[in-house]
């Protein structure tokens, strides 16, 4: 059984059952987990910023760090994998304001909207949303069962498939 690490600005797909993609520490970030299960292909994104256009030149070299061009790359590479829209099982979590407690930014607000615009366009629905609040998140997802999970504060939830 390998744990496949996303990294923060990073994407993992994998179709090995004895893989568990996971992603720590999303606090305003948003992680999106995506999951077929007829050919058991699974992916995650753990994005950091909503929109690519503060920075093109950086949104070249990493296209993950942000919401809008991270997610067009994950679905496109999942489409390529095999993905069916009807059967895509979409998890999201994240989205606090961890560091901006005033609520200034609102960064985490603007990563979420981003992402459901981009879902919306693509004909996708989210299964599972935990976003929002000021506490942290976890996320993982296993590929051979499709169980993904979410700890945060000493909570750990798990999502079975529908």
């Amino acid at each position: 059984m390998a744990q496949i690490i996303v990294d923060i600005a990073d994407m993992r797909i994998s179709k090995n059952p004895g893989d568990t993609l996971i992603t720590y520490s999303l606090g305003s970030c948003v992680g999106v987990a995506i999951y077929d299960p007829v050919i058991g292909l699974g992916g995650m994104i753990h994005c950091m910023l909503p929109l690519s256009k503060v920075d093109r030149e950086k949104a070249q070299v990493r296209p993950y760090m942000f919401v809008d061009t991270g997610m067009q790359q994950m679905l496109t590479r999942l489409y390529e994998g095999g993905l069916r829209k009807a059967r895509a099982v979409i998890h999201v979590a994240g989205g606090s304001q961890v560091l901006d407690s005033q609520g200034v930014f609102k960064i985490g607000e603007r990563n979420f909207t981003v992402l459901r615009k981009i879902l919306w366009k693509n004909g996708l629905l989210m299964e599972t949303q935990e976003v929002g609040g000021n506490r942290s998140r976890t996320i993982s997802l296993d590929v051979g069962t499709g169980r993904f999970t979410i700890k945060s504060g000493g909570r750990i939830t798990h999502y079975d498939l529908p």
